[in-house]
Parts: structure tokens; C-alpha cells; sequence
């Protein structure tokens, strides 16, 4: 079956397209659009669809709508209560259900040969867990899913057997952890729905000092379930306005919920182990892009492996929804291998590009071996290689990459982005040498996991740890990246180090690079250095001489 997938409903706009129960492609709506976060997360505009995404797909794969055996939307409309819109929380549930169920008219009008009749629901938690079971490499497996919320709950826990999930407990609203979190990102003077990673990473310069206040409030039931009571956090700390200076309090409450937010988790993991005697998890939801919590997880969770959908925000909705329709349709359904799952570009597309634009530019024999040497000599490279990722990581395919050994290396690239200062940026690190350098799960191929640097190579990479020591590792397999781990190779011969810094090709507020034109624009209005734009290479010097 020819399946599409689609995520509106709420934040992280996107399609997917799964054909005979394989992955094809999974792309986000901000990458095309240049529109960073496109949708705000307010009721009002969540009709918006995804329809740059969806015409990416059927351009990509070649098909039209009328191909399709089934285009699915990832919120079940019908699974929300009726209310007394009255209320105005009340109010704004039906108007959302209404978008959901008028979603299929929507479509029709921008794809006129979509038969509105082949638009199908699939249970929004329901898509996340199918994103997590049927994409990680396991047959059998636990399932969690953690998020803000779906159409009434915030959480899904249960098993998966051969493609089937039986749910063993989910808890709905008003009680979400998502939600605490985002209240948090908001009441620290961030874009909820789109900064709680700000918030993960400040928590390392903070202490948990509010911490009796959240285990009161927050906490795991003996069901797999948990509670969240209503905080007072104007109580606690006042509101950061955007701009305002940080202050210790600030970083202190981002410990106090990320610590409760861990401690929560350990314990709904060990209540799902014992319930399935599973010794795998897969994870899904946009909680399960705290990779922080998730190494809590792995370590203290009693699950021998655990993986994690690379797009578990509410973008990987997409592909779940279509994997689980493919699923229940028959098709087996294979297991997802890469996140690169976005546009790619051919060598012959990218030339006509640059040729057309009056670029210049030239093609050494090896481009690894040419950003090696510049991050050898601490320059700072573009990266722009294959099909773009499918999730907020830039996986060695949109990447910024910077030699780890100096320590100014991070806020040089924190600068060349224009972000906060205490944002960290992520080493990427040959799979075979990872273990010998960083202590954690392993491997760590979508970045979804923090690791502790072992002892004699923090000096080695100061660039590349955060300030409590951690690091946010992608290891590079040789058989699934041989271009990013000749590269690495090739820094370790010319620097000892088989290390290099990777942090997103992009700046503040601005979507990661997906077509050659943005990466052009990105380096030629940044200090980098260089861009590796396929096989090709662009020198600064060359565009201001051109």
C-alpha cells in the first residue's frame, strides 16, 4: 500500500510516505517553508497543513494523491468529549476536533485528485508508539510515549509483539508531564512547544533547589500512571521575560524539573518492565527528546537497550501514523535504518545549482580529507551531504562542524548561530572508538542520549562537553555513514583526536538547511570558513572575490 502520513493538529508540521511498509521519505514542513516552528501552538491556526511537506513526498516519490491507497491524519477527532463550550478550555477542544474532522476537505482543496473519502484517524499517542515499535529493530519490545498531550491523554505505556501494541496504561489530562515542562520553558521566558531543550540544557548550571516542592506535586502511581498537581511556579521563582538577564534562580528551577522529570520516568520505566518482563524499550513523544532523561532511563530503568525515535516530537506522528497503517493493512512493515529521510540532492543537481547561480566553486578528489584538514587548522565548515534528517538533530547530514580540542570552539559556534551561551553543542565520534572516550549508551547513532567524558580526554575536547562534564554523542558507523567516518578518520590522522564538534547548520530562529540555497546563505552570512556542499567545496575567500 501507498500510505501517507500527516501531523497539523498541534506543532511540528509534517509528512511522511510509507510504500509496501517501507519508509520513503519523512519530511518537516519547516524546513521548506524557512519558517522555524511554522505553527505556534494556539488553537486558532491548527487547521494548517503541512502542504509544502506533502507535496515534497509525492514530488520525491514520483506519485500523485490519486496514487495513494490511504492518506492518514495523526488525531482521532472522534476520541474527544463532547464539552461545555462555555468554558473556554472547553471551547477550544471542540474547535480543535472540528479542524480534525473537516481536515479531510482541507486536503481535498489543495490536492484536488485526493478522494477526501481515502483521509483516515489514527489515535495521536497511537502514531507516536507506531513511530517507536515499528521503527526500532526489535520484534518485541515495552512502549512508552510521553508528551504535552493528544486528543485527551498525555501518555501511553504498553507492549508490542510482532507489530501488535497492547496498551497497558495511559494517563490523560489535566495530569502531563509535557505540559509541566513546556509551563516551565514558558515561566523561564522561552517559546514553549519549541525551547525545552533551552531549558535541559540550563539545568546543568542550576541546582534542583525546589525539588520537596515538585515531588509533591509530581509523582509516579503504583498503576504506571502519575500525577501532576498544579504548581504555583510564580511562588517559586518570578517570571523571566524574554530578554531579561538569566539569574541562578532561573537555572535552579530548570534543575528542580528536570530532575523531577527524570526521577518520574526512572520510575514509570522500572513499573513497565516488570509489567511486560521486556527487556527492550522504545520511546516516542517529544519528553523523549530529552536525552538527559532518556540516559537516566537506560541507566537506571532496568531495560537492557533502549531506543528512541529520532523525530519523537510531534512531527514523527507522520511516520507513525502511516507505519501504523501499514501495519494494520498487512504490509510488513521494515524497520527504520537512518533518519536521513528528507530531500537529497544528486551531484549533478547541486553543479546545475551553483553553476546557475554564478557560485564558484571547486571539486577536490576528496572532500572528507579537505574538512579535515580545515578543522585541523580550527576552521569552521558547512556540512551538506545526502538527504536531510527527519528530527530536530543535524545527524552529519545539515551540519556545523568545528575541531573539539579548543575550548573557544563553543562559543564561537554559539555566536556564528547567535544562540545563549550556555547551549552546548554535540560531539560526533567514530563507533569504534566511542566506548575508549565517552561512558553511556552505546551506540548513540541520533544523539538522543548524554554520556560522561572518561578520564584524560576532557582536556583532549573541552569544546565538546557541557559545563557538568556530559556530552550529547552521535557515534558514526562506517557501513551506514562512510562519508562522515572517513572524515572523522581522516581529522584523527592529521589531530590524534577522532572527534569532531557537530551542532545544527543554521542560526536563531531560523529552520536547518535543507536545499543548496540555504546552506549557501547560512555561510555566506556567518564566519564560517568553509562549506562541503556535496562533493563540491565553497572558501570564503572565493565568494568575496567573486
Amino acid at each position: 500500500m501507498k500510505i501517507l502520513g500527516i501531523n497539523a493538529i498541534f506543532h511540528d508540521p509534517a509528512a511522511a510516505l510509507v510504500v509496501d511498509g517501507e519508509i520513503v521519505i519523512a519530511q518537516e514542513e519547516e524546513r521548506l517553508s524557512r519558517k522555524k516552528a511554522r505553527k505556534t501552538p494556539v488553537p486558532f491556526n491548527r487547521w494548517e497543513l503541512p502542504e509544502l511537506a506533502v507535496a515534497s513526498c509525492l514530488a520525491e516519490s514520483g506519485l500523485t494523491m490519486a496514487d495513494l491507497d490511504a492518506v492518514v491524519y495523526s488525531y482521532e477527532p472522534s476520541l474527544v468529549p463532547d464539552q461545555d463550550t462555555d468554558e473556554p478550555r472547553g471551547f477550544w477542544e471542540q474547535v480543535h476536533k472540528t479542524y480534525a474532522q473537516t481536515a479531510p476537505q482541507f486536503l481535498h482543496r489543495m490536492f484536488p485528485d485526493l478522494d477526501p473519502a481515502r483521509v483516515g484517524f489514527v489515535p495521536h499517542h497511537f502514531a507516536h508508539a507506531a513511530s517507536a515499535y515499528l521503527a526500532a529493530p526489535y520484534d518485541s519490545c515495552a512502549v512508552l510515549v510521553l508528551d504535552g498531550r493528544g486528543e485527551v491523554a498525555t501518555h501511553l505505556a504498553g507492549r508490542a509483539e510482532h507489530g501488535e501494541l497492547t496498551v497497558l496504561a495511559s494517563q490523560h489530562l489535566p495530569h502531563s508531564l509535557g505540559l509541566l515542562y513546556e509551563d516551565v520553558t514558558e515561566h523561564l521566558g522561552f517559546r514553549r512547544c519549541a525551547d525545552e531543550y533551552k531549558v535541559m540544557a540550563l539545568a546543568a548550571y542550576g541546582q534542583p533547589a525546589y525539588l520537596r516542592r515538585f515531588r509533591e506535586r509530581v509523582r509516579a502511581n503504583a498503576d504506571g500512571t502519575f500525577v501532576v498537581e498544579p504548581l504555583d511556579l510564580h511562588e517559586l521563582v518570578p517570571r523571566r521575560l524574554r530578554g531579561e538577564e538569566m539569574e541562578s534562580h532561573h537555572a535552579d528551577l530548570a534543575a528542580t524539573v528536570q530532575r523531577r522529570l527524570e526521577e518520574v520516568l526512572v520510575d514509570l520505566a522500572r513499573w513497565l518492565r516488570r509489567e511486560t518482563g521486556e527487556r527492550d524499550l522504545a520511546m516516542a513523544g517529544g519528553v523523549a527528546l530529552n536525552c538527559v532523561a532518556n540516559s537516566r532511563i537506560a541507566r537506571e530503568g532496568s531495560f537492557e537497550r533502549v531506543w528512541v525515535q529520532p523525530a519523537a516530537g510531534d512531527a514523527g506522528t507522520a511516520l507513525g501514523g502511516a507505519l501504523y497503517t501499514a501495519q494494520a493493512a498487512g504490509d510488513p512493515v521494515k524497520h527504520m535504518t537512518t533518519a536521513a529521510l528528507g530531500r537529497g540532492w544528486s551531484e549533478a543537481e547541486t553543479e546545475a545549482w551553483l553553476q546557475s547561480s554564478r557560485i564558484p566553486y571547486s571539486r577536490p578528489p576528496d572532500v572528507a580529507a579537505v574538512v579535515a584538514r580545515a578543522l585541523a587548522d580550527n576552521k569552521v565548515v558547512g556540512w551538506f551531504q545526502g538527504r536531510s534528517e527527519f528530527g530536530p538533530r543535524a545527524l552529519g547530514h545539515r551540519s556545523l562542524l568545528a575541531n573539539p580540542r579548543y575550548r573557544g570552539n563553543l562559543e564561537r559556534l554559539n555566536d556564528i548561530k547567535g544562540r545563549e551561551q550556555f547551549r552546548p553543542v554535540a560531539p560526533m565520534v567514530l563507533l569504534e572508538r566511542a566506548a575508549e572516550i565517552f561512558d553511556g549508551p552505546l551506540p548513540s547513532p541520533y544523539m538522543l542520549f548524554t554520556h560522561q567524558v572518561r578520564p584524560g580526554w576532557a582536556e583532549r575536547v573541552p569544546a565538546a562537553l557541557h559545563v557538568d562534564g556530559s556530552a550529547r554523542i552521535q557515534t558514526i558507523a562506517e557501513d551506514d555513514e562512510p562519508l562522515v567516518a572517513r572524515m572523522l578518520k581522516e581529522f584523527e590522522r592529521e589531530t590524534g583526536v577522532p572527534v569532531v564538534i557537530n551542532t545544527s547548520f543554521n542560526v536563531a530562529e531560523m529552520p536547518i538547511a535543507d536545499h543548496p540555497r540555504d546552506a549557501v546563505a547560512c555561510f555566506a552570512t556567518t564566519p564560517m570558513d568553509l562549506l562541503a556542499l556535496g562533493p563540491f567545496v565553497l572558501r570564503r575567500r572565493d565568494l568575496s572575490e567573486d
